[in-house]
């Protein structure tokens, strides 16, 4: 008798173990960031496309933007794209662009090919900057206010409800110190 039952209690067991791990997989954008609410971290990265040309984090302070990490070879960011176009054409807050890990001439024929919906576009081939972010994968979003402090991470595709009510929220209520 136990014979028979053992079968269906390791199915059981199985079953249970997939939805507890489906359910924290779907949560995998509610990760919080040790950085929420410090400065960003400090980096000097070539703009794409025009490695003579460096910027740093000095150089976007002055009013709230979103920082999108994004790669050519990242499938979600394609998903993800026309929401940021959106958000780039509303002109509601100026989007940089973080090129992570990608080769310049794929990052720019990407770009060629989907548009480019960034203020600027920084190239960072190491992904040394987005680790000092503490990027998991492409694509992440980050609000930065004025001062330079991370407000809000967003881990995966932005949608236009994210933008609506954690993003644009967060502007108009002034949550962007």
């Amino acid at each position: 008798m136990i014979g028979r039952l053992l079968p269906l209690g390791v199915f059981l067991l199985l079953a249970v173990l997939l939805a507890v791990g489906l359910t924290i997989a779907d949560r995998k954008t509610e990760i919080p960031s040790p950085l929420i609410g410090k400065p960003m971290p400090q980096f000097s990265l070539p703009v794409l496309g025009q490695p003579a040309i460096q910027l740093g984090h000095e150089d976007l302070l002055g009013e709230p933007f979103l920082l999108n990490v994004w790669a050519s070879w990242c499938v979600t960011c394609r998903v993800e794209h026309p929401v940021i176009e959106a958000l780039a054409k509303s002109e509601r807050i100026p989007i940089v662009g973080l090129n992570y890990r990608d080769a310049e001439s794929d990052a720019l024929a990407w770009l060629e090919h989907f548009g480019n919906p960034y203020a600027v576009n920084l190239a960072d081939e190491s992904g040394r900057t987005a680790i000092d972010f503490g990027v998991y994968a492409a694509p992440e979003t980050f609000l930065i206010d004025a001062e330079g402090r991370i407000v809000f991470k967003h881990i995966g595709a932005l949608t236009p409800e994210i933008i609506e009510s954690e993003i644009l929220a967060r502007l108009e209520a002034g949550n962007t110190p």
